[in-house]
């Protein structure tokens, strides 16, 4: 698969989230805990979701990722415990989209490291993936990633 990468302005969004950390191979429930829980909270203070699931990765120790599980909101929300307010970072950013199964999606990053580095562009570390279809519902070939790397300026 040819994955086609490009440098885009992104504004600033308000998120809900949950910051844990989790094996690689945990993830799918990790995962589905999280937006459960954020999704129900929302619906108690009569918020809604304001685009799709995302996790942002602070590390790549597959045995230890440091993530964010959220949803994008409107506007900035209480907190609740292990759920809190928080955002996207505004600015710079290389996206990607990886269509097919989760554990094909090496190809992507490697794709987005080559295209950066020939690029000259410099990523801040983090990474965001967004889930555009549920993977409960969609056959794995089908499932749509974007990926999102904020860029040092």
């Amino acid at each position: 698969m040819s994955y086609e990468c490009q440098l885009i302005d992104r504004p600033v969004q308000p998120v809900a989230s949950i910051r844990t950390r989790a094996a690689v191979e945990n993830l799918p429930q990790v995962l589905g805990q999280a937006y459960g829980a954020i999704a129900q909270y929302l619906g108690q203070i009569g918020q809604f979701p304001a685009g799709e699931p995302f996790a942002a990765y602070y590390n790549m120790d597959m045995q230890d990722l440091d993530l964010e599980i959220g949803f994008p909101v409107s506007a900035k929300i209480p907190g609740k415990e292990t759920i809190q307010p928080g955002e996207i970072p505004g600015g710079k950013a290389v996206v990607c989209m990886h269509v097919g199964p989760y554990d094909k999606i090496a190809a992507a990053y490697e794709a987005m490291d080559a295209w950066m580095k020939t690029n000259h562009i410099e990523p801040t570390g983090i990474c965001y993936e967004f889930y555009l279809k549920d993977p409960q519902t969609t056959p794995p070939e089908a499932l749509e990633t974007r990926i999102v790397f904020p860029v040092k300026s």
